[in-house]
């Protein structure tokens, strides 16, 4: 886990580049889960009011998305929340986020007390095997007799549906909450996106989790 902002956001800067494109499922419902979750011992419990969500990527339209999402589940909570794509529009030199020292001393400057990031920590493919299924072709007993379409009805009863292999994505992604005055890690959970059917619901689902272990952990209303 990291406890300072600054080296998590250079070091996490590409994120859900890959979300931007819809992904195709292949006979698997795709999943959105939290897999691990730490909390700061030393903060016990506490209220953030004022919270900026940075996504960092410099894919523009994951970068709103995720941000959107994230605010939309903050507010709703009661939470005074702003994207960090408002603070910093993105510019035709400049698509990503804004610097760091930027963004901390904007955020410092306008009272906001908690920055949340989501970044994406690693993608893999994983090949499955979808097997085939079999249908039994029901006969009388010994009606194949006589006849040259009983016998190969009686020899050949299995009807069979080729098994295949699918590719599948699977997404690793980290969210953090820190303390926008110290820098702290506050909170920080890990999870896992598999075959999203697109950036928009696996964002939809992340943000709702996320929020809800947050408020879980006492550290927003």
């Amino acid at each position: 886990m990291r406890t300072n902002l600054s080296k998590s956001a250079y070091k996490l800067f590409h994120f859900l580049a890959c979300f931007a494109i819809v992904v195709a499922v292949h006979g698997c419902a795709s999943s959105t889960r939290i897999t691990g979750t730490w909390k700061n011992p030393e903060v016990g419990s506490r209220n953030y009011e004022k919270v900026v969500i940075a996504a960092l990527t410099d894919n523009v339209r994951a970068r709103q998305t995720v941000e959107t999402d994230m605010q939309a589940q903050l507010q709703q909570r009661g939470v005074e929340a702003v994207r960090s794509i408002d603070m910093f529009p993105p510019t035709v030199s400049s698509k990503g986020g804004p610097d760091v020292n930027q963004l901390l001393e904007k955020v410092q400057s306008q009272g906001y007390d908690a920055i949340l990031t989501v970044a994406l920590l690693d993608e893999e493919t994983e090949t499955r095997y979808v097997p085939g299924n079999y249908g039994y072709t029901p006969m009388t007993r010994y009606g194949w007799y006589g006849r040259f379409r009983g016998y190969y009805n009686y020899w050949y009863p299995t009807v069979y549906d080729p098994g295949y292999y699918t590719e599948e994505k699977v997404y690793f992604l980290e969210t953090n909450l820190y303390d926008a005055s110290s820098e702290n890690l506050l909170w920080s959970a890990q999870s896992q996106s598999h075959s999203p059917a697109s950036m928009r619901k696996a964002s939809a689902k992340l943000a709702e989790l996320t929020v809800a272990q947050i408020a879980q952990e006492n550290l927003i209303k």
